[in-house]
């Protein structure tokens, strides 16, 4: 099946396409402005549902579980006289084996290569260690950068104010844009920000296109999300998912689907396949509509769950799982 079934109904962006008489979307003339944008922040911060908002359509899967974002995905939001590409990245953290040691490389390349950030801070949580580092590793990089506090709905307004001047003191006295991605409050003006921090430039993607991510690697990462939603704190890290099979039938406008679900041990297997199969089930029958309402047709998921033991410290799985 072409991978390109992933970007099928796609929602709103912030703007619309070229028309005539407006900005040349080449960027020859120089008003158009276009990069990548690192999105970075510690774990759990609000930046894959941030990301999601911006770009208009789920790119990248959400949970309250730190780790929840592996790879770096690309959002893509269009205007008229813009085209902001988002990089939402691994939270920083300490490595500690294969797979976060990987993570923590995907963000140090990422840097090296991006035209700006969007550095992600919660308004629900105190500043610290990790929020400290980012600031510094961005001072150090010289990238243009935005700030934004998020999660400003889970605070008592009258405590915003301080908030806000903590989080100024942290980036040097920086502007601080106050944003809540749940509710979709300060965004226009964020976007209009991250755009006016990129140079002049092309569109690297095509209008309607809201991310590079390949169809089979969407799958499996709402199926993943789906399983963090719905198991004990014990499992989410252990957790992969290989898809194994994805096939479109065009004659009956049915796309099937089967995967594994993966873990490190049995005891983690009992908990995703629950009692008479009741998890795995409900697992399915989530990821199953989310893709259905994504791809606009009807989805077979045939799910299982195997045992692959300690793969977060196998190289070679690692690799395919980022």
């Amino acid at each position: 099946m072409d991978d390109d079934l992933a970007n099928v109904a796609p929602g709103q962006s912030a703007g619309q396409p070229h028309e005539s008489g407006e900005t040349r979307p080449d960027g020859s003339d120089g008003s158009f402005r276009s990069g990548f944008i690192a999105v970075l922040g510690r774990p759990n911060v609000g930046k894959s549902t941030l990301v999601n908002r911006l770009v208009g359509q789920k790119v990248s899967i959400v949970s309250d579980h730190p780790q929840t974002t592996r790879r770096r995905i690309s959002g893509v939001v269009n205007g008229p006289t813009f085209q902001v590409v988002l990089l939402d990245l691994p939270g920083f953290q300490r490595p500690f084996d294969t797979l976060t040691r990987r993570m923590q490389a995907a963000i140090d390349t990422a840097l090296a290569e991006v035209d700006g950030a969007l550095f992600v801070l919660s308004a629900a949580e105190p500043i610290g260690g990790g929020d400290r580092f980012i600031a510094n590793a961005l001072t150090a990089s010289s990238l243009p950068s935005v700030v934004v506090l998020n999660k400003v709905d889970a605070v008592p307004a009258r405590t915003l104010p301080d908030k806000l001047q903590r989080a100024r003191e942290l980036v040097g006295g920086q502007d601080v844009w106050p944003v809540s991605a749940l509710r979709g409050e300060g965004l226009n003006e964020l976007i209009v920000e991250l755009a006016a921090a990129l140079p002049p430039g092309p569109r690297y993607f095509p209008v309607g296109q809201t991310s590079d991510q390949p169809l089979h690697q969407l799958v499996a990462e709402l199926i993943r999300e789906k399983a963090l939603q719905l198991t004990r704190e014990e499992v989410p890290h252990a957790i992969a998912v290989e898809i194994e099979s994805l096939e479109e039938i065009r004659q009956r406008s049915l796309v099937e689907i089967d995967a594994h679900i993966v873990v490190e041990h049995d005891s983690q297997k009992a908990i995703l396949i629950g009692k008479n199969g009741a998890v795995v089930k409900a697992i399915g029958t989530a990821a199953r509509r989310e893709i259905e309402a994504i791809l606009g047709v009807r989805v077979f998921l045939g799910l299982r769950v195997k045992v692959r033991r300690h793969w977060r410290r196998d190289e070679g799985y690692v690799e395919r799982q980022l």
